[in-house]
């Protein structure tokens, strides 16, 4: 636990100093906006064909249009990125806003910008993001399956996992092998900014009781899967 909460603690700090300082509204703004581009992109790119089969039925999912991984021996990847739930109804709650962090050793160098997204495969993976913050698979008892683009995976590689994630390298090149744990957390800084005081995740995903119509493109973009 002590290594998932420092990564919480690295994952909060780079990702709060990593994009526009104190400016926490047009950040958490320009994440939405560029959570559309990512979602447009996974949707209408031929070697993310999979993204959009994964989606069916899916009841929640995690964007994170940028994911910057860098280091050499040692290293740390951290991107921030908006958490959306599937009402019974087949509509999208308003987006909450969540940071991603890793630490990694071993053999590797390089430099990498990544965009990501985490399908969340059933009502439990929802819960558990929502009520926890740990390392996704251990920490959080949830199962994860990877897809990368281009990748030609079996769709039943990954049946009956709570999350599949799936990457698409948007710059750089990293190499090496390394153990990591990645850790989700939550951005109670940019979800205040965005729907006020007070605003939490439970609040904006399960009960949806705060909106931002600045999220509605965001809300339709998903509702084309």
């Amino acid at each position: 636990m002590r290594l998932t909460f420092a990564i919480i603690a690295l994952s909060l700090g780079l990702a709060s100093c990593a994009e526009f300082g104190d400016d926490r509204l047009g950040q958490a703004r320009q994440l939405v906006d560029r959570a559309v581009n990512t979602v447009e992109r996974f949707r209408t790119d031929p070697d993310l064909a999979r993204f959009t089969g994964y989606m069916r039925g899916a009841r929640g999912i995690v964007v994170l249009p940028s994911v910057v991984k860098a280091g050499f021996i040692g290293a740390a990847e951290v991107g921030n990125g908006v958490l959306l739930a599937r009402g019974a109804d087949g509509t999208w709650s308003d987006p909450a806003f969540y940071t991603l962090g890793a630490a990694s050793v071993g053999l590797q160098i390089g430099i990498q910008d990544t965009e990501m997204v985490f399908i969340l495969k059933n009502d439990r993976a929802v819960s558990s993001i929502i009520e926890h913050q740990g390392k996704l698979g251990a920490d959080l008892g949830l199962s994860v399956g990877l897809v990368g683009a281009g990748m030609e995976a079996s769709t039943t590689t990954n049946l009956g996992v709570d999350i599949v994630a799936i990457s698409n390298s948007i710059i750089g090149a990293y190499g090496g092998a390394s153990f990591e744990g990645a850790v989700l957390a939550r951005r109670k800084d940019l979800n205040t900014a965005y729907y006020g005081a007070g605003a939490t995740p439970q609040a904006i995903v399960i009960e949806r009781t705060l909106k931002n119509p600045g999220a509605d493109p965001l809300r339709a973009a998903l509702a084309d899967l």
